[in-house]
């Protein structure tokens, strides 16, 4: 038995962790307030996988949960505390060789602060009410049909 290769990362209300196996079953987590046990069975070979963390913050086992897919089993640890970041997983500064941080789903959101994103809106607000009024004929045309031919960039609401 070894523990399963895993990533995670942080966001303001949640703590994700992504154990890295292939064509698992016998997939069995269970949360606790200050740990979770994550255990699989996987690949051809029916690889044993065990992994207890002792979490470095408190998370609410009732609102947790996980999903398995055939690649991975993504574990989302609802934090018993929202909005307070985790500079690790783990509760000791211990390095395991199996988890790492996963850098391409990784976000900075203690920056984002409520009053950042409402000067943010009110910018939007300012652009959207600026008309088109102050160009020349045919430009606004022109204007259009290259807005129609670019990606459309999503509302952030």
């Amino acid at each position: 038995m070894q523990p399963a290769t895993a990533k995670w990362y942080d966001r303001r209300d949640s703590v994700f962790v992504d154990f890295c196996v292939e064509d698992s079953k016998d997939v069995q987590v269970k949360f606790d307030k200050s740990k979770f046990e994550f255990s699989c069975v996987s690949g051809t070979d029916n690889m044993k996988h065990q992994n207890t963390v002792d979490l470095f913050g408190e998370i609410d086992p009732k609102g947790s949960k996980h999903r398995r897919t055939d690649r991975s089993v993504l574990c989302c640890l609802r934090k018993a505390e929202a909005g307070k970041s985790w500079p690790r997983l783990t509760k000791d500064k211990t390095k395991n060789n199996w988890l790492s941080v996963d850098f391409n789903n990784w976000k900075d959101w203690e920056d984002d602060s409520d009053e950042d994103l409402s000067s943010f809106d009110k910018f939007s607000e300012m652009m959207n009410s600026m008309g088109g009024d102050d160009l020349p004929d045919g430009a606004d045309e022109e204007h259009d049909s290259a807005d129609s031919d670019d990606e459309k960039m999503p509302d952030l609401e």
